[in-house]
Formats: structure tokens, sequence, C-alpha cells
């Protein structure tokens, strides 16, 4: 693999609950060397190192408090339902987190589910238990054994360095049932790369997928691909997949020939990301000689890949986040604390740097309602 970005030193979590900025500022760190294969199309960090990973109770990702992304969710899991005729199914979602996701599936489809993730809070739950029984383990060879109609893992395959493996595994888990439908959503790297997306790079994230290398990896490893798209603003890839039927596959999508395209996407990010991380430290050097309070929205991995990136510590003190778990938290690597969006009535900044730009109408109907007047700008 050919490496064309690297950044040192990087924290090896973004998303832990950290109470103490001592802690936070002294978190583990580990380097980004992200390979890109000019065969296949799949890029990875090769220099990532699993032992330093700690995915536990305290690893804090939901995206549950946002109005936007349980839009998006519900508009998903009715698709799905509809789609694949989910009534009255067995589902199992892998990395299910606190089980929203599998909650509405099975709420909507009247489904039953087994979720698997090491991060799940029996309290936090407000899911059915009588419909969905929860694991809190990494999915692994141990639980195979479990069948469904439908295997769903979302936001999940790019914590894996063993990608194909990993799905090999899933391939093995269906056995002989050929209409069992796979639904993988990961990141989209064509959309980091064309966007300079820097702050979409980070240390759990050691596997990157274009539609290209999503498909062929589900191909190789004894699946036939249905389906494959980008949502969520293009952030997200998702796959729908069945098993391969008679040993032979089927022919490519022609989403699926897209190697000429990553080919020159990762040349460019490579030519242009040293000018584009300069512009945004101009950014907010510019904010400060101007004497304004900039905060960031977005306490989770973006943000803390924006921050340290950028080397970004006392010009921006605070970040926000509408998930009250974080609250009183600090940001990994460079100890930010994190605030609740009511901290802005009296801190009063001039600038809001949002870390998703698809949340900026849900921050400003927050920001009118408290009567807070800042420049939002998005990343």
């Amino acid at each position: 693999m050919s490496v064309f970005y690297e950044i040192n030193r990087v924290p090896v979590h973004s998303v832990l609950l950290l109470p103490t900025r001592e802690e936070a500022v002294n978190y583990p760190k580990g380097d980004i060397a992200l390979g890109f294969c000019d065969t296949c199309g799949f890029i990875s960090n090769v220099a990532f190192d699993p032992s330093l990973h700690e995915y536990s109770s305290r690893y804090e990702a939901t995206h549950a408090f946002s109005p936007t992304f349980n839009a998006f969710s519900q508009r998903l899991a009715d698709h799905l339902i509809k789609r694949h005729n989910l009534r009255g199914k067995d589902i199992i979602e892998i990395g299910c987190g606190q089980g929203e996701f599998l909650a509405l599936l099975c709420e909507r489809g009247d489904n039953r589910g087994i979720g698997f993730d090491p991060a799940y809070i029996p309290e936090r739950s407000s899911a059915s238990t009588d419909r969905i029984r929860f694991i809190a383990d990494f999915y692994s060879e141990q639980y195979t054994h479990y069948q469904a109609d439908f295997v769903c893992c979302k936001m999940t395959l790019e914590h894996i360095d063993r990608t194909a493996e990993f799905v090999h595994m899933v391939r093995r888990s269906v056995g002989d049932r050929p209409e069992t439908v796979i639904f993988f959503q990961v990141p989209n790297i064509s959309r980091i790369l064309r966007d300079m997306a820097f702050w979409d790079i980070y240390y759990e994230h050691c596997s990157y997928f274009s539609m290209g290398s999503l498909g062929r990896v589900f191909r190789q490893n004894g699946f036939d691909v249905i389906d494959l798209a980008t949502d969520y603003d293009d952030q997200y890839l998702m796959i729908e997949a069945r098993p391969m039927r008679n040993g032979t596959p089927s022919a490519p999508l022609p989403q699926e020939h897209d190697l000429d395209d990553l080919r020159h996407d990762v040349a460019a990010f490579a030519d242009q990301i040293p000018a584009e991380l300069k512009a945004w430290q101009n950014v907010v050097r510019h904010i400060r000689q101007q004497g304004k309070r900039a905060v960031i929205w977005g306490g989770g991995s973006k943000g803390v890949s924006f921050l340290t990136t950028l080397h970004i510590e006392d010009d921006i003190p605070y970040a926000v986040d509408i998930n009250p778990y974080k609250h009183g938290m600090f940001m990994a690597g460079t100890g930010q604390e994190i605030v609740g969006p009511e901290f802005l009535r009296d801190y009063r900044p001039h600038v809001v740097i949002v870390m998703n730009p698809i949340y900026c109408s849900e921050i400003q109907q927050e920001l009118d309602r408290m009567g807070v007047d800042a420049e939002l700008l998005p990343v």
C-alpha cells in the first residue's frame, strides 16, 4: 500500500468519557498513516495497533439526542422494513451501541432482535426486553451460531483492521440461508477525500471504503451485492447483500467501477491537504486576533480530530454537545471541556465552528432559542 496521509500522536479513542482534563490530555496516542491499495481501492491505517483500543461502557458514541439523526434513522428503518419485508423476522445487529436502531427495526416491524456491543449499558436502553436481547460483547466466532433473517452492522466495520476476515465470519454465520439479507453502513471515503474532510480521519477508523472496495470485500467473501448507496449528505456508504447462490457471483453494479476516480481523489487529497490544514489554522488564528470567542459544536470524533490535527488548545476552550452524558467531560488529546448548549447563554461566543454541516439547521434553531447571536462556521 502507498501511504498518502500521515499524522502522528493522535488520541487512540475520541469518544471515551474522560472526566478530567489531565486524563484527556494524557490519553494514549497513536499514529495515522493512511495507505491506499491501487489494485482494490481499500484504504487503511497501516500504523494501526488494535491493542491500544478500549471499547467499554465509557465509550459514548450515540447520536440519538439529535432530531436530524433520529429522523434519518427512522427513515432508514422504515425503508429497510419495507424493502426486505422485515415483519415478524429475526434480526441481528453487530455493534448496536445502546440499541436505538435495532429497537426501531423491531418495534416498527414487529421483529425480534439480538444486539452485540461491548459498550452496551442496560440502564440506558428503552428497548423492549421481550422483543430484544442484548449481549455486551464483541461479535465473534462464539456467537456465529445465532441465526437471523436480517443482519445489520452500522458504523462498525471501519473500526476493524481485518475486514475481510470479519466479513467472511459473517458469511459463515449465515450458513445455508440464501434469503438472509446483510446490511452494512460505513463512512464514505470518497466524500472524505473530495471534501478534504480531515476531521473524519481518526484513530478508531482504521479501514475506509468506497463503493467499489466495499462491494469487492463482500463479493470476495461469498456475497452477492444487491445495492450500494450513499446517504446523510453522502457521509454514509451503505451496502445490501445476500449469500452468493451456487457459487456463481453476480455481475458488479455500475457504481462499483470507481477505482480510477478513487486514484484521482487520493492523489488530489495528498496534494491539497497541506493547504487545507493551513487555511483552517489561519481561520482560528484570525478569530483569536480579532478578540472573538469561538467554540466547536460537536464533542465527538470529528471534534477531536479537528482539534488535534490543527493543534488547537487554548484558542478554542470549549466544545459544545447536545449529549448530556458528555457534559463535564473533556476532549481527548487537547483537553477542551465539553459543555451543553445552555452554557452559551452566558459565554456568548462570536463564532460556532460546526463539526458536521448537516446539523447546522438544528444548531441555529438552538442558538435562536437561547438568544445567542453567533456566526455559524461549518467545516
